[in-house]
Formats: C-alpha cells, structure tokens, sequence
C-alpha cells in the first residue's frame, strides 16, 4: 500500500514518519505540508518525495492507496473528505473533527467512496491495553459491569513543561476534554457499551470531569487534564472497571505510540484488502465527537445533555 503524509508537526514526526518507513507493507510514498519547507525537511530525513501546497497537496492524492493524517482536527476533517473523493484509504488522528457536523462530513465521504478507515486512538492499539480490552468486550453482557473509573491526567500546560505539543493553537483552545477526551471514551465504550446522556463539570486550568451514563445501565467517570502538576501526572493513564467480576484494571502503558501507530497501519492495510471494517474506524470516531459534542454543551449549560 502506497501511503502519503499530510502533516509535518512533532507528531508527524516523531510517530507517524517512521511507522510508515519502518512498516513492511507500506510503501511511504510522499511527505505533504501547508508549508513547502517544512514538508521538504521532514521528506528528505526518510528519502521520500516533499509536496507543498495545495497543487502538491493534489499531485499526493492520485499517486497514493491512502493516506496518514497528522493535522490539526478542523484541518484534518477537510482534507480527509478530499481525500476519500480521491479515492484514499484513510489513517486518521484523533479527534476525527471538532464539530458533529464536520464528523459526519468525512463519515459521510468514506461510505460514499467505498474506502476503508482508522482513526488512532493510542490504547486502542496498544499491546496489553488491546488485549485486556477484548477481553472485558467479550464478558461484556448486559448488567456485567456496574461503573468504570477512567483517569488521563497530562501535564502538557503544567508549570516547567517541556512537551513539545504545548504550542499546539487547537489544544490551547478547546483542551483535555478534545484532547485527551477522545481516549477516555475510546476505552470505556467498548467495555461498557454507548453512553446516552453525559454531565461534565469544569476543575482546575483545563480539567473536566465526566459523568456518563451508558445505554445497557452501567454509568462511569472520567477525569480529563493537561494541567496536571507534573509530580502528580506520573502514570496518569488508568481505567477500573468494576462489576460481576469483580474490579479489573487495564494494564499501565509500556511501549512507545509507534508499536501502536504501527498496528493501526496493520488495520488499515487488512481493511482496504478487503477484511471486515475496523471498530476503530470513522463512524466510532464520529460517535466519539458526538459524545464530546454533549459533553461541551453540558459544560456551557450546568445541565446533563442527551448524545
């Protein structure tokens, strides 16, 4: 499969370039950047073609299978509608958009152009994480769990941070609860199943608490920040979920995104050869933004809001 990157930012850099160099059935065609070059740059560390602008941008999307996004979600939900036209496979990041109407829009175009899809929601590829997941799904009958606690506390904005993403305009703007948000649900919704109505509560800096009331019964909370101080942001990822079976953890993160963005390839690479369409697709990442969309509204309104 011949796949082109759009994007040149530090994701893009350090995750997305050298899965798609390093995976053995990706042929890593082609670097596109708004910026001609920033796209050079980043194209010529990995020997591929650099493509600028949007007649570059054009020249990408007919000579490739599918492509791998890491933009910005407004920009990413725009290019990855032209490139579902154009026939393109899609590698999307999360979250899809930052709209419910934008979401449906590349939904919408997938479906319409008959293309497969993978947005990257990292636990969701992560190797004990995705195994201890399908094992919860698989018990996961209605009334089996109770309620779930699922923590994803960063410090990207915290006091002495180095992240490289604290520059990031979207992330400054809209926060964990679209940033760090689109992970929480990502794990929690296939153990405990759709969530029907949600109440968020503002904390300290950019932290959102969630109450989320799930459709087979089970309710759980989320705790959202990348405020976090960084002596209490050490192993701030965790999710227990708690039920018939008792209390059950998911494991703590032990690799590096680049196993995980390397599995996502796989997926995507299995679902364009005709396998069945991935659960991690773009209709769930379309679901997520509803969810995120209601989450938003509940914070605005100090009311419990219906998905």
């Amino acid at each position: 499969m011949r796949v082109g990157l759009l994007g040149t930012g530090p994701w893009a850099g350090r995750v997305h370039a050298p899965a798609l160099a390093a995976h053995p059935e990706v042929e890593f065609a082609g670097v596109w950047g708004r910026r001609p070059e920033a796209a050079a740059a980043l194209a010529a560390e990995h020997e591929v073609p650099g493509y600028g602008g949007p007649d570059g941008l054009d020249r990408l999307l007919t000579e490739v299978d599918a492509v791998s996004i890491a933009l910005p979600p407004s920009v990413q939900a725009e290019l990855a509608v032209r490139a579902a036209e154009a026939g393109c496979h899609l590698l999307l990041d999360k979250p899809v958009a930052l709209t419910v109407p934008e979401a449906r829009r590349v939904a919408d175009a997938v479906e319409r152009a008959g293309r497969a899809s993978v947005v990257f929601f990292t636990l969701r590829f992560g190797g004990d994480q995705a195994a201890w997941l399908a094992e919860q799904s698989g018990r996961s009958a209605p009334g089996e769990w109770f309620t779930a606690r699922c923590e994803w506390l960063g410090s990207v904005y915290a006091a002495g941070s180095d992240s490289p993403y604290a520059a990031s305009p979207w992330r400054h703007e809209k926060g964990a609860l679209w940033d760090v948000g689109p992970h929480a649900l990502s794990v929690l919704l296939p153990v405990l199943g759709d969530v029907v109505r949600v109440t968020a509560a503002a904390g300290p800096g950019d932290t959102v608490h969630l109450v989320l009331r799930h459709a087979e019964g089970a309710s759980s909370t989320a705790t959202l920040s990348l405020t976090t101080p960084k002596a209490a942001a050490v192993s701030g990822v965790s999710l227990e979920v708690r039920g018939e079976a008792g209390l059950v953890r998911m494991p703590e993160r032990n690799e590096s995104p680049l196993a995980g963005f390397g599995r996502a390839l796989d997926a995507l690479v299995a679902a364009a050869d005709g396998g069945a369409a991935h659960p991690c697709g773009v209709a769930f990442g379309l679901r997520v933004v509803e969810i995120l969309a209601a989450a938003e509204r509940s914070l605005a309104t100090g009311e419990t809001c219906r998905v």
